[in-house]
């Protein structure tokens, strides 16, 4: 089948805006170039020696996103999407400039996987695409994935504070990841030893996504993937909760969310841009958590808190 790739120029922060946009539209994937997201040369935990120079080499100056279309589609959304970005322009989304390009099925099924190499994460967490070795060193917990295009990789930096305030904040017991999209955070606790840990996500195909991942790993057992639409259809209490999502979904879950928790149970939660930081704040605290740390990381802010 014939696809056209839609590349749109934007911002780190606009980036996961024009991605969450254009998924909405009917694309078949995303994939977001940010050399942001590439490990900083500067910081020696940062596992540069991990990525390829040639990688490094090809990565855009500005930040892109790039999605992809099947004709029928893209012939009854093109009209939308260019309105839409003319409403999205201010000077914090870049130039939101649009791009089209005709590439074959298997070109774009594969060419985004050039630029996923093995990286640490956390403390202990390696993280590597089922398709490149790696070299296991003693302490190391590899999560292997797959993400499948659109559900991330785990190099966004909301996902390396929620895994590091994981490993410190998690003491057993079970565990609730909403919005799991890859997986990576429920995987990252089961190999901290969690079990009884549920994952959810409203996208059928992350759900799909996610379950393969938890497969490549080996936890069935620990890991239950569920569809659903946030906490809609859970009846149990969990003893710690993680939600890499958006802040104002952040917002309206904290209070529902902590009737799912059992009393002194921590809830992780992060993919808040840094100018929501008090609008989640406020959120938590009205709900009745106590915020035992706030973590900052490039634009983006993480919180743990207990009830």
């Amino acid at each position: 089948m014939e696809y056209t790739e839609v590349t749109i120029s934007t911002s780190t922060y606009g980036s996961e805006i024009i991605s969450d946009l254009l998924m909405r539209l009917g694309a078949a994937g995303t994939q977001i170039l940010d050399r942001a997201d590439l490990p900083d040369p500067d910081k020696p935990t940062a596992n540069w020696e991990l990525m390829d120079q040639s990688v490094i080499d090809a990565m855009p100056e500005d930040v892109q996103v790039k999605a992809w279309f099947d004709e029928e589609t893209l012939n009854q959304i093109l009209g939308s999407l260019k309105e839409q970005l003319s409403l999205l322009k201010n000077p914090g989304m870049g130039d939101l400039s649009l791009a089209l390009q005709g590439v074959k099925e298997e070109d774009w099924a594969e060419n985004w996987k050039q630029y996923y190499k093995p990286f640490r994460l956390g403390d202990h967490m390696v993280v590597k695409p089922t398709w490149e070795p790696w070299d296991t060193q003693e302490g190391d917990l590899i999560i292997e994935i797959d993400p499948g295009m659109a559900f991330g990789t785990g190099t966004h930096e909301t996902t390396a504070m929620c895994v590091g305030l994981i490993e410190k904040y998690y003491q057993g017991g079970t565990l609730l990841d909403v919005g799991t999209g890859s997986g990576i955070l429920a995987i990252a606790a089961a190999r901290l030893g969690a079990k009884g840990i549920v994952a959810v996500d409203i996208d059928p195909d992350a759900v799909r996504v996610a379950k393969e991942n938890v497969a490549h790993n080996g936890l069935e057992n620990a890991i239950d993937v569920r569809e659903g639409d946030l906490l809609q259809g859970l009846s149990q209490r969990f003893d710690f909760a993680v939600a890499n999502i958006l802040a104002p979904v952040i917002c309206m879950l904290a209070a529902p969310l902590k009737n799912h928790l059992m009393s002194g149970g921590k809830f992780i939660c992060s993919g808040i841009i840094a100018e929501a930081e008090g609008d989640v704040n406020t959120a938590l605290l009205s709900a009745g958590y106590v915020i035992d740390e706030i973590q900052h990381k490039g634009d983006w802010v993480a919180f743990a808190c207990h009830v």
